[in-house]
């Protein structure tokens, strides 16, 4: 049973806090035919212009969406190939994203398995190109918003927040050092495991 969308207080807060935040909640797509969703088990926070990986410090196309409010998709094209889903974190004026890397597919498998041309469930979307091809993602729902509408991110099933796992981004060239990517341990459907382990606790939205 899905909840309603997570409301927009939820993403006005810094990227990292809701990157956290976001761990165990349900990217839902109604995109390009029948739902698709599938629990977020990794993400990465990106900052503003004093983050060297972040595109509101180096991609000029991008200022827009990321100066606005939380809760808007920023949908892009990493390297000319590769769609990536990011959702707007911060308020109005305060840059900030989180890239949603991994899901733990729930609903919609067979669907996504056709998009993928892919039987076994474990890689269907397990990166970030990977989920957005799974849940017929593309570059014309940049913009959309997060807390409405056929693209939406949804509270977590249990209510539980989970163990968060802490580690360095991947797959970029910028800032690698930085521990701003954040997973669930021990899931199968992480692109890659992190090493650290910390408790988040995010009572006020489950």
């Amino acid at each position: 049973m899905l909840g309603p969308p997570l409301p927009r207080r939820f993403y006005l807060r810094p990227a990292p806090e809701v990157a956290q935040a976001l761990l165990g909640c349900v990217l839902v797509s109604r995109v390009g035919g029948p739902l698709t969703a599938g629990r977020i088990v990794e993400t990465e926070a990106y900052l503003g212009q004093e983050d060297a990986a972040s595109h509101a410090a180096f991609r000029p196309s991008a200022h827009g969406l990321f100066y606005g409010p939380g809760g808007m998709a920023y949908v892009f094209r990493a390297y000319g190939l590769h769609v990536c889903l990011n959702a707007i974190a911060g308020p109005r004026g305060e840059p900030g994203c989180v890239l949603v890397r991994a899901l733990e597919p729930l609903f919609g498998i067979k669907t996504m398995a056709r998009r993928r041309g892919v039987s076994g469930v474990r890689d269907l979307a397990r990166g970030p190109a990977r989920l957005t091809e799974a849940l017929g993602i593309t570059l014309r729902q940049n913009g959309a918003d997060l807390t409405r509408g056929r693209l939406t991110v949804r509270a977590r099933p249990d209510g539980r927040a989970p163990t968060v796992a802490v580690g360095p981004r991947v797959g970029i060239t910028r800032a690698r050092e930085r521990p701003l990517r954040f997973c669930i341990p021990g899931s199968p459907f992480v692109s890659r495991p992190a090493a650290r382990r910390q408790s988040w606790r995010d009572s006020a939205f489950g």
